[in-house]
């Protein structure tokens, strides 16, 4: 008997324009959240490994905006963007992602935080307005491996704070 619609296995409509990317991290989300949404927090872990990054403005509010500068280690500087369209701590946020406030290619993640037994797991999805610039962003910028690199360098910073607050 052939499968139907219902018994198929669902598959998102967006699946050939996204990324999704998913860590556990050993801390609680509240903790994990925060790193995420402060930019005193952000300045010391957003990137893949050998980047760094310049926060020219942040304003952490629905409408907000984050306009930024990541420096990649061959001296290469990015110009990036992001506008927070959703935010319900401390499980959920949502943004618009560009190179400016309007970029016509820019992508839209939800990062959702969901406890994780002590620890918390983060999802990153992110869909591409067209496959082609998902295409784009995996082939000319590795953005799943720099996804992932981002995610470990998160985890590291949440674990240095955690440690540090054992030590206290």
């Amino acid at each position: 008997m052939a499968a139907t619609g219902r018994d198929a296995p669902a598959q998102s409509a967006t699946a050939d324009r996204e990324i999704v990317i998913s860590r556990v991290i050993s801390a609680p989300r509240e903790l994990v959240f925060e790193a995420f949404t402060e930019v005193r927090h952000l300045s010391r872990w957003w990137g893949p490994e050998g980047f760094t990054t310049t926060t020219r403005a942040f304003e952490f509010r629905v409408g907000g905006a984050w306009d930024f500068v990541m420096h990649g280690p061959d001296g290469t500087d990015y110009q990036e963007w992001i506008t927070w369209t959703e935010i319900a701590p401390p499980q959920r946020i949502a943004l618009l992602h560009g190179e400016s406030h309007d970029d016509p290619n820019a992508f839209e993640s939800v990062l959702t935080f969901a406890p994780d037994g002590a620890a918390t797991r983060i999802e990153m999805r992110t869909v591409f307005p067209t496959k082609e610039l998902r295409d784009e962003a995996v082939e000319k910028y590795h953005a799943i491996e720099g996804g992932r690199q981002t995610l470990g360098n998160l985890a590291a910073y949440v674990a240095e704070i955690v440690q540090k607050g054992v030590e206290d």
